[in-house]
């Protein structure tokens, strides 16, 4: 009989908090594994943990305090609001750009 089975194998915590997730899915056979593969995921301070193992949620709890997620939170590159407005004109340096074509004869 097959199964087919997921687990939690990897939880790294970097200095920043970011946790590192790393997911076994494993083919077992009559209870031995014949194969297997990985699925990673990260997990920044703040983030939910909606949907997560509960050992990826016992940690998170326990390293993301509130001084960890705003350093995290202070470390991001500021963002630049989003314009409303559009434009027609071509992105920098584009408006130059002639496409050529050429052909050779045989």
């Amino acid at each position: 009989m097959l199964t087919e089975l997921t687990i939690v194998d990897k939880i790294e915590c970097l200095a920043n908090g970011v946790l590192q997730i790393r997911d076994r899915h494993q083919i077992l056979k009559d209870g031995q594994e014949i194969a297997a593969s990985f699925h990673r995921h990260v997990l920044n301070p703040g983030d939910d943990l909606t949907g997560q193992a509960d050992r990826v949620k016992a940690i998170a709890a326990a390293v993301w305090t509130d001084d960890v997620i705003a350093a995290y939170q202070a470390s991001l590159p500021a963002t630049e609001p989003e314009s409303d407005a559009t434009t027609d004109e071509p992105a920098s340096g584009l408006s130059s750009f002639q496409p050529t074509s050429t052909t050779t004869k045989a």
